[in-house]
């Protein structure tokens, strides 16, 4: 038995606006709303990937639920990107834990002294969807990826992740 192996697959940028706060649910924590800067932002493949995918984000959200202690939050986001050449949408869906002792920690607070972070603090798992027959083939295998924050000033935030595909080895 042998473990499995990553094969770099894309690279995402999402530009972010300000978050709002929904406030305690039901659900426990406090959920955060995170918009999309819509027809914004790209999911790239490495020039490697055998699946080509030059896309903007349509539209979508981040639903972030800080955990009851403090030290992760739960991403939830629900987006949709359209390739730049052939028009194709498709629905990309992403989880993952980010932990708030780091430098994304200070992203997450909004603190003055918050910098682009380096990668290693979020980690998540992502999903296509799509009726595109060139990109079909994206619905059947496993994403996972790993992300950062780029600040740069009086800019939006940008969330950059690297994204791989999970396969046997």
């Amino acid at each position: 038995m042998s473990f499995p192996k990553l094969i770099p697959a894309f690279t995402a940028q999402i530009v972010i606006e300000p978050p709002a706060k929904i406030g305690a649910t039901a659900r426990g924590g406090t959920l955060l709303f995170v918009p999309f800067v819509p027809n914004s932002g790209s999911v790239k493949s490495e020039a490697s990937y055998p699946i080509q995918l030059d896309a903007e984000f349509v539209h979508g959200a981040d639903y972030v639920r800080m955990d009851p202690n403090g030290e992760n939050v739960r991403l939830e986001i629900h987006s949709v990107g359209k390739d730049k050449t052939t028009g194709a949408l498709f629905r990309f869906n992403y989880t993952g834990t980010v932990s708030l002792a780091g430098a994304a920690g200070k992203v997450f607070r909004g603190e003055p002294d918050m910098a682009t972070t380096g990668f290693g603090d979020a980690f998540t798992h992502h999903v296509f969807e799509t009726g595109d027959e060139r990109l079909f083939p994206l619905q059947n295998k496993v994403f996972v990826g790993s992300g950062r924050f780029i600040i740069e000033p009086g800019e939006p935030i940008v969330v950059e992740y690297k994204i791989s595909e999970v396969t046997a080895s």
